[in-house]
């Protein structure tokens, strides 16, 4: 069954309203790769989802950065997954690295939110990855396995669901996992997926790659075998952003 590529971009903490309307104007006009090639899902901070929302081409998606693990009410701060599928958001961000170290997300937390947010009726991209003292030590993979354990326990149907591994020590440090690397991991998280969850879900989830990619090392990536597309971070905010949503490409040619 052929993986159909996807392309996240995860805003992060940035943007003015100005600055948003600019980038949702350069996505519009891009000439970009058909729905049935890739699918491009944009993550802008909570405030501008329904400008975003309201404004980006149909063809492309849009997904909140995070919500909260249970049904909204006396948790100020938070927004509920029933609150994004009001607005009519089909995606959501969970686990992002950024959440697990500096907000103490643990992994049976973060696979509490995706089988919430799953039974709510959105889309998860389900973040996992090692820093760089765990893959120093070794243990990429059992960090990995845990993190995407926590979430298997909790979920029976995957086909909402897109794994992003995103090692913590190629986030914004310029530093890129090498395609070699990135393909072994994937590997891996594909065979545990076989092994524990099923054959059928382990040849249909996507595995997308996160960590300073770029419209220059995007191509050589995505032709990995089990790189079925990327999260990306900073580039997603500049005109690069279209470079790399072009790099599905490499798997129609492949």
């Amino acid at each position: 069954m052929a993986r159909k590529f996807f392309v996240g971009g995860n805003w992060k903490c940035n943007g003015t309203a100005e600055e948003v309307k600019k980038i949702v104007n350069t996505l519009n006009e891009a000439q970009v790769p058909s729905q049935d090639v890739v699918e491009v899902v944009v993550s802008p901070p909570y405030v501008f989802l329904p400008l975003v929302k309201s404004t980006l081409r149909s063809d492309f998606h849009v997904a909140a950065q995070n919500c909260w693990v249970k049904k909204g009410g006396a948790f100020t701060g938070e927004v509920s997954a029933e609150m994004l599928v009001n607005l009519d958001i089909p995606w959501v961000i969970l686990g992002h690295s950024e959440r697990r170290a500096l907000l103490n997300e643990t992994n049976e937390f973060v696979g509490d939110k995706v089988a919430y947010a799953l039974a709510q009726g959105l889309s998860v991209i389900a973040c996992v990855g090692e820093t760089l003292e765990q893959r120093e030590a070794g243990s990429t993979m059992d960090v990995v396995a845990a993190q995407t354990k926590a979430i298997a326990d909790r979920v029976s149907n995957w086909s909402k669901v897109v794994i992003a591994y995103e090692p913590v020590w190629a986030i914004g440090t310029g530093k890129v996992a090498s395609p070699a690397q990135a393909q072994e991991v994937h590997d891996e998280l594909r065979k545990w997926l076989a092994k524990n969850v099923s054959a059928d879900v382990a040849a249909s989830t996507r595995i997308i790659y996160g960590g300073s990619v770029n419209g220059g090392n995007c191509k050589e990536l995505g032709g990995q075998a089990d790189v079925d597309g990327f999260l990306v971070g900073g580039a997603s905010l500049k005109p690069e952003f279209i470079d790399i949503i072009k790099a599905a490409e490499v798997k129609k040619s492949a």
